[in-house]
């Protein structure tokens, strides 16, 4: 009779790592993380709660809703808003001092979009960026410790939702939290087979054509008050 093979199930899956992520990086991040999972009760069940208007990030336990962690942050300019809505986590890195010391990056279609450090630290708590979200380089360390690949990430923009601080009219080209919306309750209607991404391009012009025609409104591309109402859509304090 021969002798059985003993395994080892934290050895096998560390095996398993290091043959699947040849990369270095991401070799050492996933060995960190496996070990990290199993020391942290709570490390699956952390969220994160984004308030543009208070510049604050929350991380908290989804099964006990207690915060364990907050930052002040940066958001967007009025120009380059950071995408309102209900992401995940699915890029992790560390970047260079000068920009910012590490990266998570969320699953926003119309753009690269994610949380990350800065060099330029008096921004925080103002809307001073391209649309994603700055920490201080100490909060962003701390902060990249402790999510992992997968947590989901709420942008709060306020009562208005995805509309942010109202509505703006839409045109073709542009690309945002609001046109994603837009997108996923025409699609409710049957006036939008196309994927839902965020963005305003050619493809959507016709059903934004069609829509208007069905419900009488004025024949023009863009997206104004008049079909928001169409769509059922209004803004209440």
């Amino acid at each position: 009779m021969g002798v059985g093979k003993i395994v080892f199930k934290d050895m096998e899956l560390t095996d398993y790592l290091t043959k699947t992520f040849k990369n270095r990086q991401i070799k050492e991040y996933s060995l960190w993380e496996e070990k990290k999972m199993r020391e942290t009760p709570n490390y699956n069940n952390l969220a994160i709660f984004i308030d543009i208007n208070s510049k604050s990030l929350e991380v908290f336990d989804q099964d006990t809703s207690q915060v364990v962690k907050r930052y002040s942050i940066a958001s967007g300019k009025t120009e380059t808003p950071s995408p309102i809505g209900n992401w995940k986590i699915i890029t992790k890195g560390k970047w260079g001092k000068g920009f910012g010391t590490r990266w998570m990056g969320l699953n926003v279609p119309w753009g690269k979009y994610g949380i990350h450090g800065t060099n330029k630290p008096h921004s925080i708590g103002w809307a001073s960026s391209h649309g994603c979200i700055r920490m201080r380089n100490a909060d962003v360390e701390d902060l990249y410790k402790i999510v992992k690949h997968g947590t989901p990430v709420t942008i709060w923009g306020g009562t208005f939702g995805p509309f942010g601080n109202g509505f703006r009219i839409l045109a073709p080209g542009d690309r945002g939290s609001d046109v994603y919306e837009i997108q996923k309750r025409m699609k409710v209607k049957g006036y939008y087979p196309l994927y839902v991404d965020g963005i305003y391009g050619d493809g959507m012009k016709k059903y934004v054509i069609k829509f208007r025609k069905d419900k009488g409104l004025n024949m023009t591309h863009d997206l104004d008050y008049q079909f928001y109402k169409a769509l059922g859509i209004q803004l209440f304090e």
